[in-house]
């Protein structure tokens, strides 16, 4: 297919996000060829893949088809571009996904034992919310995620621990005689969330939550501006541009632990570009 897949990997990420802005955005191409991406594909299938209307874009029954087939190609088409190659001399595209704090703090040792070994490769960078980054890998969108690992990794994926960061408590440094009775601001979604609703319940206490932001950097933007108390990973807290006008406030028992790993789908081990990441990777101390 044209470009290396190119339209299924732009179908791939509006079928994830039904956004065309945001899938533009993402992808760095206009929203005009994005449409006519789109448009091109129907017209080749014979049907429409997205409904478009007032309440937004959401995929047909054809499109979520569609979905599998692309993901499913796309698979295919890396097995076999990168079958038998010369381990020294390794070529084609690694795909990661990882937050924005993730790719300042952990990426740069992390991938370059990678990049020195191989720098034919081309590394193909997504950011986003971590809440969504498994998903994303799950479904074929990137080759290698970095992302807090929960407790039960669904059985496809198989994760190594990079690095274990505590949850910590914080407020904005001006803010008059902070303390623990709120009001919060949590994610909207995901581990960090999961881990605060339990050290909430296990002091007994419903939160007064007054605003649930998607990523931990908007989430520390909010707290600075004083709309309230957050819980957040200490490396997100410590990579934040607006660390200075934050405090980390004492909790009791402190929040978990929270560990952050290397994410790949089991069966892409024995992809050639998966399999050389993850055996750099193996030695890196946590």
């Amino acid at each position: 297919m044209r470009d290396d897949h190119r339209e299924l990997r732009l179908f791939l990420h509006l079928a994830q996000s039904l956004n065309f802005g945001r899938t533009s955005m993402d992808c760095h191409v206009s929203p005009a060829t994005l449409t006519r991406t789109v448009q091109r594909l129907e017209a080749e299938l014979g049907h429409r893949l997205f409904d478009r209307g007032p309440r937004g874009v959401s995929l047909t029954a054809e499109g979520h088809r569609f979905r599998q087939y692309a993901v499913e190609a796309l698979q295919l088409w890396r097995g076999y571009r990168e079958e038998h190659p010369d381990p020294a001399r390794l070529t084609g595209r690694l795909t990661v996904f990882a937050t924005v704090t993730a790719c300042q703090a952990l990426l740069p040792d992390l991938l370059a034992p990678f990049r020195a070994a191989h720098p034919q490769v081309r590394l193909d960078l997504r950011t986003g919310d971590a809440a969504a980054a498994l998903a994303r890998l799950d479904e074929g969108e990137a080759d290698v995620a970095v992302a807090g690992v929960p407790a039960r990794l669904p059985d496809p994926l198989v994760s190594r621990t990079v690095a274990v960061t505590d949850l910590v408590l914080v407020t904005a440094r001006d803010r008059p005689d902070p303390d623990l009775s709120g009001p919060f601001v949590l994610p909207h979604r995901g581990l960090v969330r999961d881990a605060a609703d339990r050290w909430f319940r296990m002091r007994g206490r419903l939160p007064e939550v007054v605003c649930e932001p998607d990523g931990h950097e908007g989430l520390l933007t909010l707290v600075a501006l004083g709309c309230g108390t957050g819980v957040v990973p200490r490396l997100v807290l410590e990579n934040s541009a607006v660390r200075d006008r934050l405090a980390a406030l004492p909790a009791d028992p402190a929040p978990e632990r929270f560990p952050i790993g290397l994410c790949v789908r089991r069966a892409d081990l024995r992809r050639p570009l998966v399999a050389a990441l993850w055996s750099l990777t193996a030695q890196l101390p946590v």
